[in-house]
């Protein structure tokens, strides 16, 4: 059950970070270039789906490699279901301030 809800929380988070990257878009965007070699800028992206088809590959494979990152983590350490709570990973806010103690 630990498990589970490890998973639950975790695609959860993940899931409302793709959910702020999918409206973000429509109310602001980065400055200056998206890929310099080949002239594109964050302004000439389209908001919406309509974006997939503009995205270079290179942006693709490091949204990959970020989405792989999130869910195996750098190391065999994300495993908080085994020993803790589910979805405590006892870094803190943020991994900057110290674990939550109530």
């Amino acid at each position: 059950f630990k498990k589970l809800r490890s998973s639950e929380i975790k695609h959860g988070r993940l899931a409302m970070m793709a959910t702020i990257g999918f409206i973000t878009p429509f109310y602001a965007k980065l400055p200056g270039y998206l890929s310099p070699s080949k002239d594109i800028k964050f302004e000439d992206i389209p908001v919406g789906i309509t974006a997939i088809s503009k995205v270079p590959a290179a942006g693709w494979v490091q949204i990959l490699l970020f989405a792989a990152v999130c869910e195996f983590g750098l190391g065999p350490s994300i495993q908080e279901w085994k020993e803790g709570q589910p979805g405590d990973y006892g870094r803190g806010a943020l991994g900057r301030v110290g674990p939550h103690k109530d």
